[in-house]
């Protein structure tokens, strides 16, 4: 683990120096796990691809103020989903904001069995079937790890509508595996 970490830091010191071997040692390493973040977040995969690469550009442009406090693979991770979500925004998807009043509280803690041989591929695909502003919420607060609040933040909306979407992302993603029988129990 720690000979990984010190090639990391030898290749962005390297890329600090605007070494072009680094910089391509560094995209072979990460340009697929990229592309498929940025898949999760936009259906066409020569956006995404162009995303991964509009993201890369951005890291070597900016790699002096790279301080190491968290990984590389942090790093442009979180570079290549503020790209994509900036994308979506120009592409102005509609995130309706919805009255405090509407909105329906739903219990979290829905008891989900999923079958054992059931792929996370199945389960990512499954996610981006869903309406946009449903899967975006989704893949942000499932598979990236984000809370409400910074889910309201970046996407511009509130957080009672961020857990409405993605209480309602979860309710369709629900009957989408219950229909494929992948959810158990019912």
């Amino acid at each position: 683990m720690n000979q990984t970490k010190d090639l990391h830091n030898k290749l962005v010191e390297a890329c600090k120096e605007n070494d072009a071997r680094a910089q391509m040692q560094l995209y072979d390493m990460y340009c697929k796990a990229m592309c498929t973040i940025a898949s999760r977040y936009v259906k066409d995969s020569f956006v995404a691809e162009d995303i991964m690469q509009d993201s890369f550009i951005k890291a070597f442009q900016n790699i002096n103020t790279f301080k190491g406090e968290v990984s590389f693979g942090a790093w442009i991770k979180r570079i290549v989903i503020n790209k994509s979500l900036d994308w979506l925004k120009k592409q102005k998807l509609e995130l309706v904001s919805l009255n405090e009043e509407v909105y329906e509280r739903v219990e979290e803690t829905e008891d989900w069995s999923i079958a054992h041989s059931l792929q996370a591929d199945f389960i990512a695909n499954a996610i981006q079937s869903l309406k946009e502003k449903y899967s975006v919420v989704l893949s942000l607060y499932l598979l990236e790890g984000y809370d409400h609040q910074e889910i309201a933040q970046v996407l511009g909306i509130t957080e009672v509508t961020s857990r409405t979407h993605l209480l309602r992302g979860k309710k369709q993603l629900q009957e989408l595996l219950k229909e494929q029988q992948y959810v158990e129990g019912y």
